[in-house]
Formats: C-alpha cells, structure tokens, sequence
C-alpha cells in the first residue's frame, strides 16, 4: 500500500469524475477514465468502440474545453485514455489507485466495488468520490482486504481550483492506506486534507448544504428572489462572486439534491432536519433537467439577450434583476 501511484483509474466521466482525471493528469499521472456503454445504442454501433466509448470521451472533450480551464494545458490530455466499464473495466488491474465517482446510487456503487475486487491487484487502493454515502454501507460483501485499501477521497468542483480534498476512513481502513492517500494528496496534487468522520455528508458538503438550504427557506420566506440573496451573499460578504446560487448551478442542482436529500433521509433525529427538506420549486428544475452549468441553465440562464433568473414563484425563467 506504499507503493508510488503512477498510474489511476477513474469510473465516471460526468463533471467530478472528469475534473479529477484532468488534475491527475495535471501532476503527471496516467489515467483511465471510464464510464458505461451509452444505452439504446444501434445495432450498427454496438460493437464501434467509439460509440461504446463515446460517455467517457464526451467527458474528456468537455474537460478539455471546460471554463475556467481544468487542465493546466491542453496538451496534458493525452495522459488520459478513455474507455468504458463493460470492454475495459479489467485494465484497471493495471492501476495503483482507482477512484470511483458514478451516480449517487448504493446499489450501482456495491455492484461495482465487487467487480473492482475480482480485478485489481492487492496493493491498489479503492476510493470513492460519494459526497455522502457511507462507507459501512457501500462496503457490505467485501472481503477484510478490500476494506483495509478503502477510503473516501471526496473532492470538489472545479477539482483543479477547490483546495479542499475530503479523506475519510471506513472502521476497516489501514492507517497506511490513509496516510499514503494524505502524502498523495498533498504533494502530489497539491491539495488541502481534512480528514472527516464516516456520517452522512462528511464534513463540507455537511456544513454547506445546511448553509444553502437555511437561505433557500428564508428566501422564500421573506419573498426574495435569487440575485436578491446573491447579492448579499457574494461580494458584500467577501465571499467569491458566484455567492449562493450560482455557486449552486456550478455544482450541478442534481448533486445538490442527492446531498440534501440523503442528509434528511438519514438524520432523523437532528433538530434541523427540516431544514434540509428540498422545495418543490428546486425538485421541479431537477425534473425539467435544469441542472446548471452542465445543461445551460439552472437558477441562471445565458441567453443572447442576457441572464435569466428561475422564478421560484411563476417556476419559469424571466429576466434577471439587478443589473
């Protein structure tokens, strides 16, 4: 478990997964990046490679072009090799870390863990990019060694410029294997470690979705409007200019809900459990896949004639105020 990591396999090519690829690029590192087999695929495309890779390299492409830049130059990208997880899962077997960041599903992450286990050398350490689940749950079925090379690595978007990297150990997790994952993390990828405790959310999304949820409840509340809020929120408070919601619509309102949602599922005691409720108006925009920044438009929308605001009241967009 102490071996050096110069070569790292990352599962998901959504926005974190193919944020992280860059910024292991970005420190020199080979990497592969997989992601599913596109469903309903032709018949005509089902055995071209290309299609088959065709998720994980759109995740590349985008990383690629992404704004503010996520590599630290275009060239770096070719230490990323695509692929997907039905034709290449095994190549991983090649890997001294594998970082998994799928959707935020337990059963598809336990499915996953068990074919990783049957493929992966004994010294390669498995950690997950989950924002919250935990990992006595995401765990169960794996073997006593599996364990002991398991943590959470949670990083943050963008991953090149958000310091911060989240480790968490499961009860079953080598100090070693922290320890080699803290090293990595510093020096390798020049990141921030806060080491957090294996409860829902950890520690940043924790604090932050209590945070944003508190301010959506009392916007609404006082019948306040988005850029209301983000215009005390911001630079007023010294905070970056994106302040609240479009911080939000950087993160993407899908991964927003999944944390403030598993957060009120799983803390049924907590006196502040309403406040992590979501409003109907934010379960709306997920189902009309106004998601942010990754579907150009969430809270904000770019549009040629300016930027449009969601009304949480019309739940529609309309011109946005303020400026």
């Amino acid at each position: 478990m102490t071996k050096p990591i110069r070569q790292v396999g990352v599962i998901g090519a959504g926005v974190m997964g193919a944020g992280i690829a860059a910024h292991l690029a970005n420190a020199g590192i080979k990497v592969f990046l997989l992601d599913i087999v596109p469903p309903g695929l032709d018949e005509s495309k089902k055995s071209d490679k290309k299609a088959r890779d065709a998720f994980a390299a759109g995740g590349l492409e985008k990383a690629v072009k992404g704004k503010p830049a996520l590599f630290f130059h275009k060239s770096f990208a070719r230490l990323v090799t695509t692929g997907n997880t039905e034709d290449d899962l095994a190549k991983l077997g090649e890997c001294d870390l594998v970082i998994e960041a799928v959707v935020e599903r337990l059963d598809i992450k336990q499915a996953l863990f068990e074919k990783l286990e049957k493929i992966l050398p004994e010294h390669a350490i498995v950690a997950s990019n989950t924002s919250g689940l935990r990992i006595h749950d995401m765990m169960q079925g794996r073997s006593e060694g599996f364990k002991k090379r398991f943590l959470v690595m949670h990083f943050f978007n963008p991953v090149r410029y958000m310091k911060l990297l989240e480790l968490v150990a499961g009860p079953d997790t080598d100090p070693k294997t922290v320890e080699h994952i803290r090293k990595f993390g510093e020096d390798q990828l020049g990141k921030g470690i806060v080491f957090g405790k294996d409860t829902p959310n950890f520690v940043g999304n924790r604090i932050g979705i209590q945070a944003m949820m508190a301010t959506i409840h009392q916007m609404l509340k006082d019948g306040l409007s988005p850029e209301d809020v983000d215009n005390i929120t911001g630079s007023p408070l010294g905070h970056p200019k994106s302040a609240s919601f479009r911080t939000a619509d950087m993160v993407g309102l899908d991964a927003f809900v999944d944390v403030a949602e598993n957060c009120y599922n799983a803390l049924p005691d907590d006196e502040e459990r309403d406040t992590f409720a979501v409003p109907a108006f934010i379960k709306t925009m997920v189902e009309m896949k106004l998601l942010g920044n990754k579907t150009r438009g969430g809270f904000y929308k770019k549009t040629p004639a300016g930027i449009l605001t969601f009304d949480p009241t019309t739940q529609d967009y309309r011109a946005k105020a303020g400026d």
